[in-house]
């Protein structure tokens, strides 16, 4: 096998399947990278199993061929090296890859092509297309209020749920949720799944062009897929039962705070600096007389405490959140102004954002004896 390509191509793949390769060492064929030069197209292919990547690339294929190289070290090399052009040439006695570029000459040892798993795309029994800022948009909107614990996997994952035109992603770790909802034309169907969120975040990754594009999503009882220009996503589904999440919204509120959203997220980064000294990383909120209160207080490290005007429709309110909870609804909240959604101090509380009925972040207070 022997091929020349563009370094930046070959740079951005790698780096795309490499998302995909095993970190662990049960079998060490799934710490490749899977090439293949056939046609004036280089396919480079990485899976752990439980997620499987393809990456095509154009190149200038002198031997077609196929092999594969230890994926850690091909990455770091491959970004590393000093000219625009990088070629690669495999030596089947020596079992070597020969990669060059400008002076710089590499030698890799490879493992046997055919022992890797090929990625084989599949068949849905269900499939629809949307496009990649929505796509994008859904997955940014949620995936941060998943849980990182892998003892509860259901958690660790997206809802996917498809009533026909409407397409909603939600996302809970019992101690908040995020929804997000979209209507897409030309889907029709019903469908749930359960999509890890690790998938999500690298899959959002690749959904930054600046003209939108066509995603083709493809679902199976067991497996989900992505396809966009030349890349290729499967995934297994999270098995199990996800929770009725509309049962968690409260159907209504006592009091509603409008707050400009860029003063809110300063004060609120602000009052952390003292409120993630505290275990439960506590920052209370008072509510009143057209003002919005934000303090926190650590006996061992000091007090913060500050004032911003409010829009308050209701009855005056005094609550606890975790100050990182409320931060992380902050960090994506893209409209000028937002709603908090308040009932009682121990009862769920809501964020909204102005003219966008499409979020909805719910999250769950926590005790404050000061209260």
């Amino acid at each position: 096998m022997k091929f020349k390509c563009a370094k930046t191509d070959l740079t951005q793949s790698i780096q795309t399947v490499s998302k995909a390769v095993s970190v662990k060492n049960q079998n060490p064929i799934l710490s490749g990278i899977y090439i293949k030069a056939e046609n004036n197209i280089l396919e480079l292919q990485a899976t752990d199993y439980e997620v499987g990547i393809i990456a095509q690339i154009p190149a200038q294929i002198e031997e077609p061929g196929q092999i594969v190289l230890p994926g850690k070290y091909l990455q770091e090399v491959v970004k590393k090296l000093p000219g625009v052009n990088v070629e690669i040439e495999y030596n089947s006695q020596e079992k070597n890859a020969h990669i060059r570029s400008n002076k710089a000459n590499f030698t890799l040892h490879s493992m046997s092509a055919e022992d890797f798993p090929i990625i084989n795309r599949i068949n849905g029994d269900f499939n629809f297309k949307i496009m990649d800022n929505v796509l994008h948009e859904l997955i940014y909107r949620t995936t941060f209020a998943c849980s990182t614990e892998e003892a509860r996997p259901v958690f660790t994952g997206c809802l996917l749920e498809i009533n026909d035109s409407l397409v909603t992603m939600v996302a809970t770790d019992i101690k908040r949720l995020a929804v997000n909802s979209k209507n897409i034309e030309g889907v029709e169907g019903k469908r749930n799944m359960i999509i890890p969120a690790k998938i999500l975040n690298e899959l959002q990754r690749l959904l930054n062009s600046d003209t939108p594009r066509e995603v083709n999503i493809k679902y199976n009882s067991n497996q989900v897929s992505f396809e966009l220009d030349n890349t290729y996503i499967a995934s297994r589904i999270i098995d199990g039962q996800f929770p009725d999440y509309n049962k968690v919204i409260p159907s209504s509120f006592k009091t509603r705070i409008k707050v400009n959203t860029e003063e809110f997220r300063s004060v609120v980064d602000r009052i952390a600096l003292i409120s993630r000294t505290n275990e439960y990383k506590i920052a209370k909120m008072e509510f009143g007389a057209g003002m919005a209160r934000i303090t926190s207080n650590n006996p061992e490290i000091g007090q913060a405490d500050e004032t911003m005007t409010a829009e308050i429709d209701g009855e005056d309110i005094t609550i606890s959140f975790n100050v990182d909870f409320i931060y992380d609804a902050l960090k994506i909240i893209d409209t000028k102004e937002f709603y908090i959604c308040l009932n009682d101090t121990l009862r769920p509380a809501a964020i909204r954002m102005m003219d966008d009925d499409s979020f909805t972040y719910v999250i769950t207070p926590v005790r404050n004896n000061d209260i």
